[in-house]
């Protein structure tokens, strides 16, 4: 994939300050507190409402926070005076349904944000969409429309489209979980190339094992709150809290017996 990760030097990229958010009575996130720097790749683990994917749609403004503060490359999301247009072009998400336009071919799929929000010519968007399309092997696809691919190409398409905007900053939320098994590798391959040219990523994830590959710090949500956090090797062979342990020994007990 093109270099987008090297532009802006090292620092904290992403910092979440005392978050937490409810929906009316319920709270799903709990004084989260997280920095991410340039480069790295955070994977966010733990049970169904824990707060995973809340958390990435506040980080790209799809749900407000009521309490706290969420800084992106240095402009913080809560004064109310963001252009959330400007934000989302530096943030792409990609969530577990595809969501691609079903009247649209592949390739218009993928030209359409270089295009309409980027501004760029026609001819350059198409340029983009061709040259992302032939990395990931689905060039010959361009002009198939999405109900003719396979879920695991939709996903790798969906991807490529986020990509297509050059963002800054990847959020992921469990874009394997609707696919299935025989189709989740070539997904997770997709996302192992980004690393590799160092993209700023968060992902919530189900993927045990992928996580302990690819992250560089792993959380583990319980409950709307970070109940701990490290990196790989200390989260997954030595977790100092009791429901961390509890929590993976059931998914990988589960992952063995599938």
């Amino acid at each position: 994939m093109t270099d987008i990760a090297s532009r802006n030097g090292a620092g904290s990229f992403v910092e979440i300050r005392g978050v937490s958010k409810w929906f009316g009575e319920l709270q799903v996130l709990d004084d989260i507190h997280l920095n991410v720097e340039k480069h790295e790749v955070v994977c966010l683990i733990g049970a169904s409402g824990s707060g995973k994917s809340t958390l990435l749609r506040c980080l790209n403004m799809l749900e407000r926070i009521e309490t706290g503060d969420i800084v992106v490359d240095g402009q913080s999301l809560t004064t109310g005076k963001v252009n959330v247009n400007e934000l989302r072009r530096k943030i792409g998400i990609v969530f577990q349904a595809y969501n691609l336009f079903p009247h649209m071919t592949v390739l218009q799929n993928v030209m359409l944000g270089p295009r309409k929000v980027r501004g760029l010519s026609k001819e350059q968007s198409e340029s983009i969409a061709h040259d992302l399309l032939h990395r990931i092997g689905l060039e010959a696809k361009a002009h198939e429309y999405p109900d003719r691919l396979s879920g695991g190409q939709q996903q790798r398409v969906a991807i490529v489209r986020a990509l297509a905007m050059e963002p800054e900053l990847m959020l992921l939320d469990e874009i394997t979980s609707a696919l299935d098994p025989q189709l989740v590798s070539e997904v997770l391959q997709l996302v192992r190339g980004l690393t590799e040219v160092g993209m700023t990523m968060i992902i919530a994830t189900h993927e045990m094992g992928f996580a302990r590959e690819v992250a560089s710090k792993v959380c583990f949500l319980d409950g709307g709150s970070i109940l701990e956090e490290g990196a790989p090797e200390q989260i997954f062979t030595n977790p100092t809290q009791a429901r961390t342990r509890s929590f993976l020994a059931r998914v990988l007990d589960a992952e063995k017996s599938a």
